[in-house]
């Protein structure tokens, strides 16, 4: 059996390894955006505003999803380091197990709760339209949307990442041409966009069963489940960090929103909803590097490989400190081409958001390192540091700076809070390498 995490890993090869994860997540979050380009061009602008309303209640069911993922894939590929294989691949079907029943219950709440979660969300009665049938669509869905987000992480943790992107670029052309199709030829509206993005989870979650079942020749496949209820409660806590990480954004979106409907009105939550999904488009890369890379630390880690880990933790550090000056570059120098992709030039949303964006780039030189940092520590089985540095940097820091600029730098000030929370964010990052670096002896 070839165990792809095994071998041994210098800057070329662990960039090549890393590649298909990082184009994977840029094309994830590219398909993500075409639903909002779709509906901002050919529904209303304030269609795409509805988006940014329920982002909330689909963050949740994406930060349980990914818990379950990153918290069971550091467990799974340390026991594989360890020559535990069997216990691996039982553990494994435990996950994807629990996290088919969680999709299910997601579901039953939609059908219950849907009016009375989006009132709470905030929408407003020009929205509420949009905003049911986009997420009512959408959460029926809510099984699909976990397995894909599991099959992607454990492609990468069976050392195969490159089926991982196939099936992301197939999914995202499949959300790209029956969002067309649903919008603009059919039109459906926001319906349509909720459609394409759910055939868009169908295809690497149905995929990702069929292989994982009948492929019973690598490091990982379908077995009967063992249910382990202390082990699935360390996976939890381990993967506590990246829930918490999308439990928070969806409280700061929530927030965001608010303080976007007061100080502009539904332009403004307009104009917070296209730099946000910018955002996700610049940051994927250190997103898809940190999942890419996290399976070869827990492998080592579980090995006690520490000449291996402080390799791949120097070539790491180097790779996040130089990506992060380009993306910073391109957001600066592409800013008013990417924004006209949702919006017309001369509207007021474009407005809004090309003078905010250009501040609201900062967080992109400071950001790279605290997504590398939380997953790094999970990947290494410490999910109370990485959750620390998840919680502060998408929660404390970033709802304390929401609050706390406006009052000085008016509209300015939202738009500055997620740079002041990366940068305090990075301190603590910093703090907790230098802290930890005899332990772990990366």
């Amino acid at each position: 059996m070839n165990n792809q995490l095994a071998r041994e890993f210098h800057t070329a090869s662990l960039l090549k390894f890393t590649l298909p994860s990082m184009i994977m997540m840029l094309f994830m979050s590219l398909y993500q955006m075409v639903d909002a380009v779709f509906v901002s061009n050919f529904v209303s602008e304030t269609a795409l505003s509805a988006l940014n309303i329920v982002y909330p209640l689909i963050s949740f069911v994406i930060a349980v999803s990914i818990m379950l993922a990153t918290g069971g894939s550091a467990v799974i590929a340390k026991k594989m380091g360890e020559g535990q294989q069997e216990l691996a691949r039982r553990l494994f079907s435990m996950v994807v197990l629990i996290g088919i029943l969680f999709g299910i219950v997601m579901t039953l709440v939609d059908a219950l709760f849907t009016r009375p979660l989006i009132h709470l969300m905030g929408s407003t009665p020009a929205l509420d339209p949009y905003c049911y049938e986009y997420l009512h669509t959408l959460m029926l869905f809510s099984p699909f949307a976990v397995l894909q987000l599991l099959f992607q992480t454990f492609f990468i943790t069976a050392g195969r990442p490159h089926l991982g992107l196939t099936v992301t670029v197939l999914a995202g052309i499949a959300n790209i041409f029956f969002d067309f199709l649903f919008i603009v030829v059919l039109p459906l509206g926001v319906k349509g966009a909720a459609y394409g993005t759910a055939i868009g989870y169908c295809i690497p979650a149905i995929f990702g069963l069929i292989f994982f079942f009948v492929d019973r020749r690598g490091s990982l496949f379908f077995v009967k489940p063992v249910f382990d209820a202390p082990t699935l409660g360390h996976i939890c806590a381990n993967g506590s960090s990246e829930m918490v990480t999308n439990l928070s954004n969806a409280v700061t979106t929530f927030f965001f929103n608010l303080t976007m409907l007061h100080y502009l009105g539904e332009a403004g939550v307009a104009a917070i909803t296209i730099a946000l999904y910018a955002q996700w488009l610049l940051t994927s890369v250190y997103f898809g590097f940190s999942s890419g890379v996290a399976p070869i630390f827990s492998y080592n880690h579980g090995c006690q490989n520490h000449v291996q880990l402080h390799r791949i933790f120097t070539i790491s550090i180097r790779f996040v400190a130089v990506s992060a000056i380009g993306v910073l570059l391109f957001a600066l120098l592409c800013c008013d081409a990417l924004i006209s992709v949702f919006v017309s030039l001369s509207g007021e949303v474009f407005s809004i958001t090309s003078s905010g964006f250009k501040l609201f780039a900062i967080s992109f030189l400071f950001v790279g390192i605290n997504v590398f940092s939380s997953g790094m520590f999970t990947a290494l089985s410490n999910g109370k540091v990485s959750a620390i540095i998840s919680f502060l940097r998408t929660f404390v820091f970033l709802l304390l700076s929401m609050l706390l600029l406006p009052l000085v730098f008016d509209v300015n000030g939202i738009w500055l809070a997620v740079p002041l929370a990366e940068l305090l964010t990075m301190g603590v990052s910093i703090f907790y390498f230098v802290r930890l670096r005899k332990v772990y002896h990366y």
